[in-house]
């Protein structure tokens, strides 16, 4: 069973240093954009929006959770590297987005993902996420192309 919890600065910095992706997805490792990194290692940016996701004593991911607006939610996450491409995103995603419902009380949830994530993509579209517009942004030293998706929140 996963629970979600304030993440700590320690757990920030375990996943800053080692949490390396192989391959494309290494576009993920927080080091591959220094600003990303600077912000999820500052604790006052971090604030009580990001969040470990634990099994037992093990952290096995994270979400951060960001109002835009009344209604919605955009949430960031990221799955143990050892962890992914074995079937575990459902489940992982799932847990998040009840925590999103119970906690935020949106109508909407929306993420945004690397356009080139085909696997991630499946994943969100399998549990009720819809395309809504691509973007282009500067990131990891360059600018990539990135899909928005919104998932509707059933009261």
């Amino acid at each position: 069973m996963y629970i979600l919890k304030k993440m700590t600065q320690t757990q920030a910095e375990d996943i800053a240093s080692n949490w390396h992706y192989n391959d494309e997805y290494s576009f993920y490792d927080m080091d591959a954009d220094e600003e990303d990194l600077v912000e999820f290692l500052d604790p006052n940016k971090r604030k009580e929006s990001t969040f470990a996701v634990m099994n037992g004593q093990d952290i096995i991911g994270y979400f951060c959770f960001n109002r835009v607006d009344k209604g919605t939610i955009d949430i960031g996450l990221g799955l143990k590297p050892n962890l992914t491409g074995n079937g575990r995103g459902m489940e992982f995603l799932r847990v998040g987005l009840d925590f999103a419902k119970v906690t935020y009380n949106p109508d909407h949830i929306t993420l945004s993902v690397a356009a080139f994530n085909q696997r991630a993509i499946k994943v969100y579209k399998k549990a009720g996420f819809k395309e809504v517009e691509t973007f282009m942004q500067t990131t990891n030293g360059g600018c990539f192309e990135f899909l928005k998706m919104t998932y509707p929140c059933v009261r």
